[in-house]
């Protein structure tokens, strides 16, 4: 005979539209190897969308709300990976969002399952996706910041995590991060030896750096020479996101002073000239070279930073000038290049360009 195609590590699934129903009816059962089963045939079911609108749409999440509490770690855990499934679709996340599952996700962030709190992560970072997503999350940032700082550092996923849903909620807003110390939490991250976390820190950065208030701490804090550093990184995304925030951080007086103190511009100049490797991978460098190019802007307002760049003048033009450029790039060359070459003109306006608001993305 055959083999058995029963697995005991999973509860029967009844056929058709009968069988999230029917599993949530094993979630109620006192044993928790039931609702193990259960947990495990539902996290197989809801890798298909519409399983994931019966849930959604069959009222079954309150059920799930208090598994979060349930006695046993493992079915937690396992209920937290569930949710993670749902997060995967709009509707999930906005089902989670309405349903007030937060504060309870709050909670299990600081539980004894590693695998649980791992989960929780993934679920809160998906729900970032959405920009009512990362505002609703904007309480729960102090916690965050929190997690990042304990002694025992979570596993590398964990941190990656915590640090891309902080770099989203700052993106909303920067003022919860920066009232809870972000800036200098997060300059411990720049020299981490993961690539992953050297990536979600520039990036989270770069979203606190958006405010004058953040621009400012970037300075105070010391964290730009370990930005310069950065920008010769091996990770492209690092170097962009350092540039990023440097670009912010020189639009203030003590930014470019820092800046320029620390020999930047040569650097910077390195980054926008055009090679071969560019321009077989125009798509990963395109921020790297606009926020370089932006930076460079920022440091022409000073007048030493400006008497540096006229003599690399010819490098900006040519990128201003390229037919075969990236318009974007094109754009921003051109407007340092103003700025590099503007005068006093004879209205008595003493002041180079305004160069106050930066766009925020590539």
């Amino acid at each position: 005979m055959a083999g058995s195609l029963y697995d005991p590590s999973r509860a029967p699934v009844a056929y058709g539209r009968r069988a999230v129903p029917q599993l949530f009816e094993e979630l109620q059962q006192p044993e928790a190897a039931r609702r193990l089963r259960a947990l495990a045939s539902l996290c197989d079911l809801l890798r298909d969308p519409e399983r994931i609108y019966c849930t959604v749409s069959g009222g079954f999440l309150d059920q799930l709300k208090i598994l979060l509490k349930d006695e046993d770690s493992i079915v937690r855990a396992k209920n937290c990976e569930l949710l993670h499934l749902l997060t995967a679709h709009r509707i999930g996340r906005q089902a989670l969002l309405s349903s007030s599952f937060l504060p309870h996700l709050s909670e299990l962030m600081d539980d004894s399952s590693s695998s649980c709190r791992r989960n929780v992560q993934r679920v809160l970072n998906r729900l970032t996706l959405m920009p009512a997503g990362a505002e609703a999350l904007l309480t729960l940032v102090p916690k965050l910041m929190l997690k990042l700082t304990e002694e025992v550092e979570e596993e590398e996923e964990v941190q990656v995590l915590l640090l891309s849903t902080l770099s989203s909620c700052s993106c909303q807003d920067p003022l919860p991060a920066l009232a809870s110390d972000g800036v200098s939490i997060l300059r411990h991250k720049l020299s981490n030896s993961s690539t992953d976390i050297r990536r979600e820190a520039t990036a989270a950065l770069m979203a606190l750096s958006v405010c004058e208030d953040g621009m400012r701490q970037v300075c105070e804090e010391e964290v730009l020479p370990v930005l310069v550093n950065l920008l010769r990184d091996n990770d492209v995304e690092v170097q962009a996101n350092a540039a990023g925030v440097i670009m912010y951080a020189a639009i203030i007086k003590e930014g470019k002073q820092q800046c320029l103190d620390l020999d930047v511009i040569p650097i910077l100049l390195s980054l926008v000239s055009p090679d071969d490797e560019e321009e077989k991978d125009m798509e990963r460098k395109k921020a790297l070279v606009m926020y370089s190019l932006r930076a460079l802007t920022a440091l022409a307002e000073a007048p030493q930073g400006r008497c540096f760049l006229l003599e690399q003048l010819p490098l900006l033009v040519r990128r201003s000038e390229a037919a075969e450029e990236d318009q974007d790039i094109r754009n921003n060359a051109q407007n340092a290049v103003r700025v590099v070459t503007w005068t006093p003109c004879n209205t008595g306006d003493l002041r180079p360009p305004a160069y106050s608001c930066l766009p925020t993305s590539a």
